[in-house]
């Protein structure tokens, strides 16, 4: 049984309004960065028109994932293109075909620091979908069975995975909290928000007040989905 941090722990199943659509579209970007990905691992690109954009990421995705498993590794090169092809895709549950092997080749520790990076000094659409990789970018923890998850008993493995990475998801905690209260990017704003922890006592003193900031920002945002989400995690 696995459990990743941010999913819900609720005993009641909870509704939540889908994450709306991005208000710029950025597929030319993402086909161009997946585009760079597949020449550098040596596959072809496939052809693309107007009509068939959707089936193109599609392919391309798959190609990717062909194209690093038959190589059995990946050059320096391809790290930057994978996190820039997981940042620019357009689909928040498809990036994971960029993130996972760039986690399983590069390490997830090197993977959730260009993350961060790219939180902190990105543009506002690079710096959103940063937040939408970095779901697939955290650790699973693991549990034997019902009774160790309902007692919150990980296995030691991927506790110990877990814990490693404390100080990178304090680093990203405190970099998505002063980007959602400073940034009013809707995009941003709605994509950092299901993952941003608004539990004051998560973060040092300093940053309770900014805590207090989001939760209000968000509950009087003219956009409904923020004012939605937010009610489910505070």
């Amino acid at each position: 049984m696995n459990h990743r941090e941010g999913e819900d722990d609720a005993k009641k199943p909870r509704l939540f309004m889908a994450l709306p659509g991005r208000v710029e579209d950025q597929r030319p970007a993402f086909h161009r960065h997946v585009a760079a990905l597949l020449r550098l691992i040596g596959e072809e690109v496939p052809a693309e028109t107007p009509a068939n954009s959707f089936e193109w990421e599609h392919a391309a995705r798959a190609a990717v994932s062909q194209g690093l498993s038959a190589a059995g590794e990946a050059p320096e090169a391809v790290f930057d293109a994978l996190i820039l092809a997981a940042v620019y895709d357009p689909n928040p549950s498809f990036n994971r075909r960029f993130v996972e092997p760039a986690v399983a080749y590069f390490g997830r520790r090197r993977v959730q620091a260009a993350l961060v990076e790219v939180l902190r000094g990105g543009t506002n659409s690079e710096k959103a979908g940063a937040a939408r990789a970095w779901y697939w970018a955290q650790p699973s923890l693991r549990y034997r069975g019902a009774a160790d998850f309902a007692a919150r008993k990980a296995t030691e493995e991927s506790q110990r995975e877990y814990d490693a990475l404390e100080d990178l998801r304090m680093r990203w905690r405190e970099a998505a909290l002063r980007e959602f209260v400073a940034n009013e990017d809707l995009d941003l704003r709605r994509c950092i928000l299901p993952g941003l922890d608004l539990d004051p006592s998560r973060y040092p003193p300093e940053l309770r007040d900014l805590v207090s900031a989001a939760v209000h920002i968000a509950r009087t945002h003219p956009d409904e989905y923020i004012r939605h989400r937010v009610e489910h995690q505070v």
